[in-house]
């Protein structure tokens, strides 16, 4: 399903299975959308999973610390 939320003055649409999502004004697919609500974007929600990648503690620690130790 489709969710949407304002997030400060933004409008953050996603898909609460983890599905990529279709904008229908453009036909471009993404994971999630971050839009002005001025624009008035609409939504569907494909059935093309979003792809993850299963990353170790250790490589999550270097992408969040820059490669730099603790």
């Amino acid at each position: 399903m489709i969710i949407t939320e304002t997030i400060g003055d933004r409008i953050h649409t996603y898909s609460d299975t983890g599905m990529k999502i279709k904008q229908e004004q453009t036909g471009i697919i993404y994971d999630d959308a971050l839009d002005v609500p001025e624009k008035g974007y609409t939504y569907t929600e494909t059935d093309e999973p979003i792809q993850t990648e299963n990353l170790t503690s250790q490589e999550i620690l270097d992408i969040l610390l820059d490669g730099e130790s603790l």
